[in-house]
């Protein structure tokens, strides 16, 4: 995450967090550009290399084989991680496509992380640490069920790690981490193996 950091004005009224979303919410990002709430600050992102999209889109093709009808793969979709007031903009979330349908066409309110049943990032330069850190405690204390991140820059080596059973002190139970190249089984309701070897880069 870099370029531009938006603060709140002290002389505006109610809650850092309602300051902090209408000014989300009216904000006018470039296109490809993603802008998310952390640490009380807004935070810019510009558009991710060529290679993370492929990344995203093999995972998105992987998930459509065998996902449940009721269910759906979004991109760009602000969610909000209730016990910390962050909102996150991840690379991939599953969520049940009636959330979406019944959403206020008026608003563009964030999503609640908690309706995820997968959260996927994947890592750049500039925001490897904040996927492996904050946005790992923040979905794990949101009670996403399943996070996945793809870590390009892991000093060891390209990896990926799905972490699942969250707890409420921001943790894991439980993680399966493969290097790039070798298969990683997504558990119900995917079912499903991703072949990180197909990942470019």
């Amino acid at each position: 995450m870099t370029a531009a950091m938006v603060e709140k004005d002290q002389g505006s009224e109610g809650r850092p967090w309602d300051y902090l979303l209408r000014t989300w919410q009216e904000l006018g990002v470039p296109e490809g550009w993603r802008a998310e709430i952390d640490e009380g600050q807004i935070v810019l992102a510009p558009p991710p290399h060529a290679h993370h999209n492929g990344i995203a889109a093999k995972v998105r093709r992987t998930l459509y084989a065998s996902l449940p009808e009721e269910l759906e793969i979004y991109q760009t979709l602000g969610v909000h991680v209730v016990p910390l007031d962050k909102l996150y903009v991840p690379d991939l979330v599953v969520m049940p496509a009636e959330l979406i349908a019944s959403a206020d066409p008026d608003t563009s309110e964030p999503l609640d992380a908690s309706e995820a049943l997968l959260i996927v990032e994947i890592t750049s330069r500039g925001n490897a640490r904040e996927d492996r850190t904050k946005k790992y405690r923040a979905y794990a204390r949101a009670g996403v069920p399943m996070y996945l991140l793809i870590d390009r820059f892991d000093t060891r080596g390209a990896v990926a790690t799905l972490f699942t059973e969250p707890n409420e002190d921001g943790t894991y139970k439980h993680s399966e981490a493969v290097p790039f190249g070798k298969p990683l089984p997504l558990p119900a309701p995917f079912d499903v193996t991703l072949l990180t070897g197909d990942f470019p880069g």
